[in-house]
């Protein structure tokens, strides 16, 4: 099936497998649907017919959310297939997407299109790279995308080489927990004090489940999960 419902107003969509850097990685979107009945699409994937057709059984696809500089691929397609959509992302894609029209620039302030339904946070990495990650309030969902990887075992051992493995286990991507990528933990050592503050906002928000671009999702014990995933971050368990 093109879509699996994750809860009331909220699906997945599972994408092809894109390389990385020669890393053979899954790939994944979010379709939530808020409260007018418009759609808000998170990281589309590559769009299929199916796709398509059972995204179009859902509703008016309004929002097209680009989360990091890194997660763009597809928007080109999706933007032609629902040209009223409007298009968002962090200053970095909208940089680094010159050739698309964005309505506007992703910050720790959701736009008023789905304030109240989902929260956000800009996570400012490095700088030129930045991640906005989300909580849908209504199935208390969060989104995260490349700020936590885990990648399960039979995935490695049946697309990743032995040495591409061994690079997985060094990026620290792996499940039990995932974590973001080492360049990426690296990158982030001198804002590291408020990404703490901000990835502790979304813990303390107690999310059951989590939901990341790449890898085992998490469908219970969300929050105890994201608190080991960014312990690199200094953040404090739930509870």
């Amino acid at each position: 099936m093109p879509l699996e419902k994750i809860d009331d107003n909220i699906w997945l969509a599972e994408g092809e497998i894109v390389s990385f850097y020669g890393l053979p990685y899954p790939t994944r979107s979010v379709i939530i649907r808020l409260p007018g009945g418009d759609l808000w699409v998170w990281s589309p994937v590559a769009l299929t017919d199916a796709l398509r057709q059972a995204v179009d059984a859902l509703g008016p696809v309004a929002h097209l959310v680009s989360p990091n500089p890194i997660h763009h691929l597809y928007l080109s397609d999706w933007q032609r297939a629902f040209p009223d959509a409007a298009l968002w992302g962090p200053p970095g894609t909208i940089a680094k997407r010159r050739d698309l029209a964005f309505t506007g620039a992703l910050g720790d302030t959701p736009p008023p299109a789905w304030a109240g339904g989902i929260d956000q946070w800009h996570l400012q990495i490095g700088r030129r790279f930045s991640e906005v990650v989300f909580l849908h309030r209504p199935s208390r969902t969060a989104i995260l995308t490349d700020t936590s990887e885990a990648f399960d075992h039979d995935f490695l051992h049946r697309h990743w080489s032995r040495w591409q493995r061994g690079i997985a286990r060094l990026l620290g991507i792996t499940e039990d927990p995932g974590r973001a990528p080492l360049d990426l933990r690296l990158l982030s050592l001198p804002r590291r004090a408020p990404l703490r503050s901000r990835v502790q906002q979304l813990i303390d928000s107690a999310p059951p489940r989590v939901v990341m671009a790449h890898g085992t999702w998490q469908h219970t014990d969300g929050a105890a999960w994201l608190a080991r995933s960014f312990r690199w971050l200094g953040v404090t368990p739930p509870g």
